[in-house]
């Protein structure tokens, strides 16, 4: 990775953010007085930061020793970056929480992260640069960087604690943060997201829920009637997390179903009991919902649309638009043309085919199923709610090209139409901006849920055969599958708050083969913002349903789900030996064998809802 310009004034800001940090206070109304897990968990909070002080002053010391003639100061480098990491994830629930501006230091992602629609970016800092460049070929050329990262973290640990000058929280808050730090634990942690060379997840996570622990001790002391339910989960999620802290075989189905989404649904029931709820995740995430996995766990209502009206009416009409030629150019063309409900909202083609009937357009019909849940709609994220695509579908000469006009004239001569806007509107008049909302609200609908993974999750444990269980703990664990599909929906939305949606630069090829891997030309994200790390950056779609939404990728190049983890797995376009200086995907390959991508695969089939639509 090379040096980036603006390094040290970006650290100088970093710097001066953390000491300005204060913590975010919500009023409860919980009286202050029987606020009993607040101090000891500053004291937790005091003493972990001052061994993670210490053990960013003794990475320093161990970058500062790496030798290119010798080798092992690498490992020793890396060993000291483990142990590094191992402290944060002691007191990350505390800063994540309340501290966000100084987590992003310590532990912010190693790629350019654009605000928009600012433009303005912030320069990868922390722990993870460090991993990325210590696991970097030449690893001793980025000395001078990798000094420069643990000075910047070390400088701001060390003054961790002035972050504390007139702190005061709640029960409420220090609860919610650790039900959120459950979910990155869940999200996050076992699936290697922020140490993926290291592969140190399952270590990390056995120390964050050792936090966790002593955090919830004063709530399991109360005797109330879930705190015991509480206590026997969390012991039971510690055991099986130091029994297996091999990343790439620990079992991740068994340590979800077993112990930790029944941990997170007693918790959930203590902190009722207590009349401790909080909720400052802007409606996204439902702690009403039994667990992560439960159908209702993400609010689908949290997400961008331009009208909050999601009634039986207004979705019948929708669903009768969706088919509706008469919103195309040559009435030849409605939306289900391109997204066929008996395809999985799909054509099944590379690319669909244009307007003109013999031509196609640029890139794949992505499925609409779970379409809902994204904060960006299309390939390249340039839409901001499923209203906008809609109105853009429409409208655009080479896919349906319609007229407003012609098309309002049509619809109004309709009675069906009209008593139908009069059902969902309250007025049987047709308006176009009336047509999207209508189109919007039937494809939010199209959530159901209702896989054998799903299943699986909900109880039925044999809803999933061994195949598909191994093949969940392979996309979760060693392909790093989970790591950009981020469960439960298996898409771009990153835990643990949900509140945006990732793009990513994989290097996708214009065609499957990898033999010969030929470097494709679409620029994605680049042709609506020209910033060089949007260079080819695509939104990354779910994967639920991708077993029945072939082929796959942008641009339609990959016939066959095993083609798709077989390019992952060789590391993509920079794995593959192109030239894509902004890939995000790691280039290292995954080490995958033939029965290993199988058993991804497998897994896939298992998030393939059955269509009654």
């Amino acid at each position: 990775m090379p040096e980036k310009k603006g390094f040290k004034k970006q650290i100088i800001i970093l710097c001066m953010a953390l000491g300005s940090c204060l913590p975010a206070l919500f009023s409860t109304g919980y009286p202050t007085h029987t606020n009993i897990g607040v101090t000891p968990a500053v004291a937790w909070f005091k003493a972990g930061a001052q061994d993670f002080a210490a053990t960013t002053a003794q990475l320093q010391t161990a970058l500062q020793a790496i030798d290119e003639k010798h080798p092992q100061t690498i490992l020793q480098a890396r060993q000291a970056l483990t142990q590094c990491r191992l402290q944060y994830k002691r007191i990350e629930f505390f800063l994540e929480y309340f501290f966000r501006s100084a987590a992003m230091i310590y532990n912010g992602p190693p790629k350019y992260e654009i605000e928009e629609p600012y433009m303005e970016y912030m320069t990868p800092i922390g722990l993870q640069v460090i991993e990325s460049l210590l696991f970097e070929k030449d690893a001793p050329a980025h000395q001078k960087e990798l000094l420069q990262q643990a000075a910047a973290i070390n400088s701001s640990a060390q003054d961790m604690a002035a972050l504390l000058y007139g702190f005061t929280a709640t029960d409420n808050q220090l609860l919610e943060s650790v039900r959120l730090q459950l979910i990155r634990v869940y999200t996050l942690g076992i699936t290697g997201y922020d140490a993926p060379l290291l592969k140190t997840g399952i270590t990390e996570s056995y120390t964050a829920m050792q936090g966790l622990q002593h955090i919830l001790t004063p709530f399991l002391q109360t005797h109330a009637p879930h705190a015991d339910s509480v206590k026997y989960y969390l012991t039971g999620c510690l055991q099986l997390l130091q029994a297996n802290q091999n990343f790439d075989t620990f079992n991740r189905l068994q340590f979800l179903t077993v112990y930790a989404l029944p941990l997170q649904h007693n918790l959930g029931l203590l902190i009722k009991e207590l009349n401790l709820q909080q909720n400052t995740t802007g409606g996204v995430l439902n702690y009403d919902a039994a667990h992560l996995f439960s159908k209702d766990a993400i609010n689908r209502n949290a997400f961008p649309a331009d009208s909050s009206t999601l009634n039986t009416s207004l979705i019948t009409l929708g669903k009768t638009l969706f088919t509706e030629r008469a919103l195309s150019g040559n009435n030849k063309i409605s939306c289900a043309t391109c997204h066929r409900p008996g395809l999985h909202f799909t054509d099944a083609l590379p690319a669909s085919v244009a307007f003109d009937g013999h031509s196609h357009i640029s890139r794949n019909a992505p499925s609409l199923l779970y379409a809902a849940y994204q904060y960006a709609q299309f390939w390249d994220g340039r839409a901001k709610s499923l209203e906008e695509q809609v109105s853009a579908v429409v409208a655009n000469p080479q896919e349906m090209n319609g007229n407003a006009v012609n098309t309002l004239q049509q619809l109004q001569t309709s009675k069906i139409y009209r008593q139908l806007f009069k059902q969902a509107f309250n007025d049987s008049v047709i308006t176009t901006p009336g047509i999207a909302t209508a189109i919007a609200a039937y494809v939010r609908t199209l959530s159901p849920f209702n896989a054998p993974f799903d299943q699986y999750m909900a109880g039925d444990t044999a809803a999933m055969n061994s195949a598909q269980q191994r093949g969940f703990n392979l996309f979760m664990g060693k392909g790093q599958c989970g790591s950009c599909h981020f469960a439960p929906l298996f898409n771009g939305l990153v835990p643990p708050l949900y509140n945006f949606t990732e793009l990513e630069v994989l290097g996708t090829t214009r065609t499957d083969d990898l033999n010969k891997p030929e470097a494709d030309t679409d620029q994605g994200r680049f042709n609506i913002f020209p910033i060089e790390y949007y260079q080819q950056a695509f939104k990354t779609p779910t994967v639920r349903n991708v077993s029945a939404t072939g082929p796959y990728m942008h641009n339609g190049a990959f016939s066959t789900l095993q083609g798709v983890v077989e390019f992952y797995n060789k590391g993509g376009g920079r794995g593959l030996g192109l030239q894509v200086p902004q890939q995000t995907l790691a280039a290292a390959p995954l080490q995958l064998s033939g029965t290993e991508v199988n058993d991804i695969v497998s897994f896939l089939h298992a998030l393939e809802d059955p269509i009654t639509n």
